[in-house]
């Protein structure tokens, strides 16, 4: 099975790697059972699978071998180049290396991918993915609010639970959580981020589109710390994000679109976007992969790094 996975994950890398057309043609047989993709999986589920169980598989690499394979493999939102070459090149500029050694640090992860999927489990998935998160943030009040709205696809039967992490960080203590429609909400532990699992009424079947909505009200105006930034655990269509802030106050704002993030990479700068004159920013993320970072910055925080987010 170990040379057959090797033989599919190049095979897989050529050309646009995981945005090739007519994916689930490029995904042999020993790939789509390490992944967990059956015949009943579409185009759209089949790749959900994939890129989910390759990116868990990449982050298990070393680190300095963790930024070829994402690129070989087109799981890097900056670098989807139709060619495999193409790629290589992009990588060997960032790291300022030549082609010829990031080709190497690609076939020795390959190798060492194909070993982690053999002897390794997929994680929970939990059978869904999102369609489209849509957050709001209103900060000109003295109880700054957040407005979480999912609506995700079901990918299995039998879907009972879906758990989920708020997209900032806020202590526990400091803010009020109200769920407007979609089940039953219940608490579970997740470090800087309140984490949750929403209860559907009935258990979910393959094929439904599922929405629910959280409200997050912070105790006092301190409490929101100047960031929106998720990184996403399965992908995610789109991820629709405004802020509205203090008419009086002038922001300087830094947006993410897909940026990886390393423990040796200096803080990222992000993209500058400009605060209309209402006060407010609108940013629409497509396409989002696992394990990237994504979101807005509108201060310098400890809590808001880009490295401690991801």
């Amino acid at each position: 099975m170990l040379k057959n996975l090797v033989r599919e994950l190049k095979t897989l890398r050529k050309g646009r790697g995981v945005h090739a057309g007519r994916i689930a043609d490029k995904i042999g047989p020993s790939l789509a059972t390490a992944c967990g993709i059956t015949s009943a999986d579409g185009s759209v589920a089949a790749k959900q699978k994939l890129v989910t169980r390759l990116t868990e598989l990449v982050e298990q690499l070393p680190e300095d071998l963790q930024l070829a394979a994402r690129a070989a493999f087109g799981l890097i939102a900056d670098v989807r180049q139709p060619l495999y070459q193409e790629r290589v090149t992009w990588v060997a500029a960032r790291i300022d290396r030549d082609s010829r050694t990031v080709r190497r640090r690609v076939d020795e992860a390959v190798e060492q991918l194909a070993e982690l999927a053999a002897t390794t489990s997929p994680r929970t998935g939990g059978g869904w993915h999102t369609a489209e998160l849509s957050v709001a943030v209103a900060l000109d009040q003295g109880q700054p609010e957040v407005l979480e709205r999912y609506q995700v696809v079901v990918d299995q039967d039998g879907v009972d639970s879906l758990d989920f992490t708020s997209v900032f960080p806020v202590r526990r203590r400091d803010v009020d959580v109200h769920l407007l429609y979609g089940g039953t909400l219940r608490e579970r532990g997740d470090g800087g981020r309140p984490g949750f699992t929403l209860v559907p009424a009935e258990p979910l079947v393959r094929g439904d589109i599922h929405d629910f909505a959280i409200r997050y009200r912070m105790s006092h105006r301190d409490a929101m710390h100047p960031c929106v930034l998720h990184v996403p655990e399965r992908p995610c269509e789109v991820f629709d994000l405004r802020v509205r802030f203090e008419h009086d106050r002038k922001r300087l704002v830094r947006a993410f679109d897909g940026v990886l993030v390393q423990r040796s990479d200096a803080e990222p700068a992000g993209s500058q976007q400009a605060v209309d004159r209402a006060g407010e920013i609108h940013l629409r993320f497509r396409r989002l992969l696992p394990g990237l970072l994504y979101g807005a910055r509108w201060g310098s925080a400890a809590v808001c790094s880009a490295r401690r987010a991801s």
